[in-house]
């Protein structure tokens, strides 16, 4: 079995349901491990759980321990309070290290700063930010990086294509087109005055009631038929 650095200890349960707030009152997650031999009904303390799935996210192998025996494994999902944003449970995959495997791993722009676009107070916008990628356990990376570096005027971009994957590692779909946009340069300032231009002619273009417009006395219409009576 390959090592992962994120570990955790995972206890059998039995409890279910309802059942399972009682669970959570005792600070531990419910969890679930599928693909094995059989599901596998599982729980564990909450920060140490937390810690794991934080840093491990949806893209990196988790080796677990369930009653001493090693399972690796990558999280499929993790349900969280929509009130207490807390963790209250979580569905692992089981895997094998020999076997390639599909995750979603983040995509981290970088050398932006040091680039021509940077210097000319450009900025980057990245539209993409992760991609589902397939490889064995020991080959996928935390993060895949894309080099800005080069980058030098608005409209230059970044695309699927000049992904750098390591070696045993490939896109999982293979129907995504290569010149996918990840990144985009712009310019904020002539954006930030587009904007300010689009909002004057809205203004311009909205129409005027009747009852702001003034007779020829300089008054509404509603005052002057009234001094009229």
């Amino acid at each position: 079995m390959s090592n992962s650095e994120y570990k955790l200890e995972l206890s059998p349960r039995t409890l279910q349901g309802k059942k399972l707030a009682k669970l959570r009152a005792e600070g531990l997650i419910p969890s679930t491990v599928y693909g094995g031999k059989k599901t596998v009904l599982t729980a564990s303390p909450y920060n140490p759980t937390e810690k794991v799935l934080r840093e491990a996210g949806y893209h990196s192998p988790v080796e677990l321990s369930i009653e001493n025996h090693p399972q690796l494994a990558v999280v499929k999902t993790v349900q969280v309070d929509p009130v207490s944003r807390r963790i209250i449970s979580v569905e692992f995959q089981a895997i094998s290290a020999s076997a390639a495997v599909e995750v979603t791993t983040p995509i981290k722009i970088v050398g932006f700063e040091t680039s021509d676009a940077s210097k000319a107070h450009l900025s980057i916008l990245q539209v993409v930010e992760e991609i589902d990628v397939k490889g064995k356990p020991a080959d996928l990376p935390k993060e895949i990086e894309l080099d800005a570096s080069t980058l030098k005027e608005a409209g230059d971009k970044l695309t699927l294509n000049e992904l750098k994957l390591p070696k045993g590692v490939e896109v999982a779909d293979k129907e995504l087109e290569s010149d996918l946009l990840i990144a985009n340069v712009y310019d904020p300032a002539a954006e930030a005055a587009a904007r300010e231009a689009e909002d004057e002619a809205a203004k311009a273009a909205e129409p005027v009631s009747a009852a702001d417009v003034p007779a020829d006395n300089g008054q509404k219409p509603e005052a002057a038929a009234e001094e009229a009576k």
